[in-house]
């Protein structure tokens, strides 16, 4: 099960007081004092947000719960699509004063998208400014129609705030049962179905994520958490058997220990894991075998040392040494695992201390979709980025676990580059100038949209020993990461049309060397457009607001695709450059008078109008195609 939310809607607190109602805790800890126990880094007991998901394991009665509290800030969006990938259920946590914020939206799209069952929790109730009514009916407007209130509350937004649960044959919930099942409609309307009728279809379309039960309470009072707790054990799911299946897993999450050794979590969805047993082990199509030197399942808040796991339980591995995130394990079920949109935000990494490069790999494991690269002509360190608050993390690990102190560049949109048309270029040995002992001919040509390297050969196989063939495919990737712009060329097709070598005086590093010179030749023959990353926006607002806010959206070269204006509210959505999305928020506050909501998620890369941007080195000069040529010619 996980716990989503909004950021500091409550969802850390929540899960102490699960573990309290557990016994797995004698006292609930605090995050403003950073006492809780799924903050475990330094970081997050001082900022008091949940930065890495955390695995606890508890009992309900007969009930096991392997519970993930997940972050709530947007920058964190990774760790929540890792939970999102393993999980039985959710409980999504609403804060009763902020109501549904931008972060709860998408959380929910995403868990109706995946029909996860989802319960909501409106937490602090016993906070002033808590809400009940309207609450609701933003829940139904902005969330779901099929949100299913189980009680009502007293006191609201006082410290006596108290939940009480409605019977079970409640008018609302039977209506909103009724909508979605013609047989339960039937019974319904001649009045002859029991609490256990209720009970049942209940059940049901919780497990198919059709309705959505709306429990209200306060994590840190404890009230209404009782109900909570049986919601989560009447209403989601529980795993069904698979024991006697295959194995099938799949990592989600890869930590370091003090001691260096990599540990990884990873659910279980079938079969049976023994530890110091081969299985097979999948990633991106390539299946390699491995041993975990030990097992540990999550028990109590803590985790103990198994011989062997069952399907239905979280894991943790060790003794593997190459292993990530996303890998599964026995069989592969065919999902890639990704729900979110990737980071569109990049920052130069800059320190005077040469373990830096090493330090970056170790946490892009923890982390991959921090997507380290490194400029071979600048020398350029460079990380992906979802927001700001990822560089302060970032900084905060490398100095904590390396003593490493770091600076950042500003951070800028990651842009791509794609072929404009098809380009040739080819050397042969003894061309003036190839000083090296290879030959080498390509055609780049544009591919599918989100199809990334599509390579190919149009020589044959046995022409060139495999040694050499592998030199050149892995050359020409790493190669295509930085193009005539500087900028990344994906989405492109790239045939080797012509080798040739000299036995015995051919190595792989003539290949090598040669490569990256002939392929950004024939880049320059098709020449390549830069995309930039653009987000497609929902925004909310008052009718009065319309107009300054149409006028900032046009400064940022948004484009409004509908407006529907009514008597008091508005509502606009359209594009906008993910580059410009942020000074924007900043902005709507004060253009809405603090009303405006905006909800924005990756739509893709599109063309940049103009002159397109070079990427820039740490000197700040950008880099140019020429230049680039002569630093390959002189390498």
């Amino acid at each position: 099960m996980g716990i989503l939310a909004h950021v500091d809607a409550g969802k850390t607190s929540l899960t102490e007081r699960l573990l309290h109602a557990a016994g797995v805790i004698d006292h609930v800890g605090s995050v403003d004092d950073g006492s809780t126990r799924t903050d475990s880094m330094d970081l997050e007991r001082r900022r008091g947000i949940t930065i890495r998901s955390a695995v606890v394991s508890f009992e309900l009665g007969d009930l096991t719960v392997n519970l993930i509290d997940t972050p709530g800030h947007s920058d964190f969006i990774a760790e929540v699509e890792r939970a999102l990938s393993v999980l039985d259920g959710a409980v999504l946590v609403i804060s009763a004063v902020e109501g549904v914020q931008v972060q709860t939206r998408l959380l929910m799209r995403t868990l109706n998208r995946l029909r996860i069952p989802t319960l909501l929790f409106v937490n602090k109730i016993d906070r002033m400014g808590a809400r009940y009514d309207d609450l609701l009916a933003d829940i139904g407007r902005l969330l779901t129609p099929a949100a299913a209130p189980m009680g009502s509350v007293a006191g609201l937004g006082t410290r006596e705030a108290s939940y009480e649960p409605f019977p079970l044959r409640d008018k609302v919930l039977g209506e909103l049962l009724a909508d979605r099942n013609d047989t339960f409609l039937a019974g319904y309307l001649e009045d002859s179905l029991t609490a256990d009728d209720y009970r049942r279809e209940l059940a049901d379309q919780v497990s198919r994520s059709v309705v959505h039960p709306v429990y209200f309470g306060s994590a840190m009072t404890g009230e209404g958490v009782a109900a909570l707790i049986e919601g989560i054990r009447t209403w989601l799911p529980r795993t069904p058997e698979r024991v006697e299946e295959p194995l099938q897993g799949r990592v989600f999450k890869v930590e370091r220990s003090s001691t260096g050794e990599r540990t990884a979590s990873a659910r279980l969805f079938a079969g049976t894991l023994q530890a110091r047993q081969y299985y097979d082990l999948h990633r991106a199509g390539v299946v390699t075998p491995i041993k975990p030197a030990s097992i540990g399942v999550f028990d109590r808040g803590g985790t103990i040392r198994v011989d062997q796991a069952e399907a239905g339980r979280i894991v943790q591995l060790s003794g593997l040494k190459d292993i990530s995130i996303g890998d599964e394990l026995g069989s592969p079920s065919g999902k890639d695992g990704h729900l979110f949109s990737p980071p569109t935000l990049e920052t130069l990494v800059r320190s005077k201390d040469s373990r830096l490069y090493v330090a970056l790999q170790q946490l892009a494991e923890q982390d991959p979709l921090i997507q380290l690269r490194l400029d071979s002509h600048a020398g350029d360190l460079t990380v992906r980025l979802y927001g700001e608050v990822q560089k302060e993390v970032i900084a905060s690990l490398l100095e904590s676990e390396y003593n490493l102190p770091v600076e950042f560049a500003e951070t800028r949109p990651v842009h791509i580059e794609r072929p404009t048309g098809t380009g040739t270029a080819q050397r042969e040995i003894g061309d003036p100038d190839n000083p090296w002992a290879a030959a080498v001919g390509f055609r780049v040509s544009p591919g599918k949209i989100g199809s990334g390297i599509d390579y190919r050969l149009e020589v044959e196989l046995g022409g060139l020993p495999r040694a050499f063939h592998t030199a050149i495919e892995e050359t020409a990737r790493l190669s295509l990461q930085q193009g005539l712009h500087g900028w990344e060329v994906v989405d492109c097709r790239v045939d080797l049309i012509h080798t040739g070598y000299i036995a015995p005086a051919t190595v792989a590093a003539d290949f090598r060397r040669l490569v990256p010179l002939v392929l950004m030749q024939a880049l320059l023959d098709t020449g390549t457009r830069v995309h930039e990353p653009v987000n497609e926006f929902e925004l909310e607002l008052p009718a009065g607001s319309v107009s300054p806010v149409l006028t900032k959206l046009a400064e940022a070269t948004a484009t409004v695709v509908e407006a529907v204006v009514g008597p008091q509210q508005a509502r606009l959505t359209g594009l906008i450059p993910a580059g410009r999305l942020r000074p924007f928020e900043t902005q709507l506050p004060g253009l809405t008078h603090g009303e405006g909501v905006l909800l924005a998620a990756f739509e893709g890369f599109h063309p940049v109008p103009g002159v397109p941007p070079y990427r820039r080195r740490t000197d700040g000069n950008p880099l140019n195609p020429k230049e680039y040529l002569t630093h390959l010619n002189n390498q």
